[in-house]
């Protein structure tokens, strides 16, 4: 499936990888995905965020993200959720950080033992962040999937990035307005 992807698009999939080894996480979820997007300049994708104002709120994104992490990786939608039934998460949160440190729910390895190096898998969601950029390529009539497929892709996925994403003023909609139509332009 990587053969089809740009320069850019492999740039973006390699930055996730390390935002995942940074945080010590087994897996590669969407979030790195997200994360890896951000730390573009001079891509189609960038251009696209800073369009659409998100690229002077980068750290904001990165800020929402760090905090759904922290409430182990659940949206707002499903926080609310919860608070219909009784449960506050943030109660929660707190009480497992009090007996564990903070950040014991993000999922991160700190203070365990942890290796360079071990190969770490893609997670369900963000295979299909991959899958649904090939989607947006085919759809757009792109013959290689470049960084705003993936960007794309992270938006309408229902979960934490496109819930971050919308919060930056950066849903599928505007995205589909900021780059154009399909022109199979993205063969770079």
């Amino acid at each position: 499936m990587f053969e089809r992807f740009t320069k850019d698009a492999r740039a973006v999939v390699q930055g996730a990888v390390e935002h995942a080894e940074g945080a010590r996480a087994q897996t590669v979820d969407a979030e790195h995905l997200l994360l890896a997007l951000l730390d573009r300049e001079g891509s189609r994708a960038s251009f696209a965020l800073s369009a659409l104002g998100a690229g002077e709120r980068k750290d904001a994104v990165r800020q929402a993200l760090a905090e759904a992490r922290r409430r182990a990786g659940l949206t707002r939608a499903e926080t609310d959720a919860l608070a219909g039934l009784g449960i506050d998460v943030s109660e929660i949160v707190a009480r497992v950080e009090e007996a564990h440190g903070v950040g014991a729910m993000s999922g991160e390895r700190t203070g365990r033992r942890w290796w360079s190096g071990q190969h770490r898998s893609f997670s369900k969601g963000a295979k299909e962040v991959l899958e649904q950029a090939l989607r947006a390529a085919v759809a757009r009539r792109d013959r290689r999937i470049g960084d705003e497929h993936i960007l794309l892709a992270l938006t309408v996925r229902p979960g934490v990035p496109a819930e971050v994403l919308a919060d930056h003023g950066v849903t599928h909609e505007s995205l589909t307005r900021v780059l154009g139509g399909g022109t199979g332009e993205a063969c770079a």
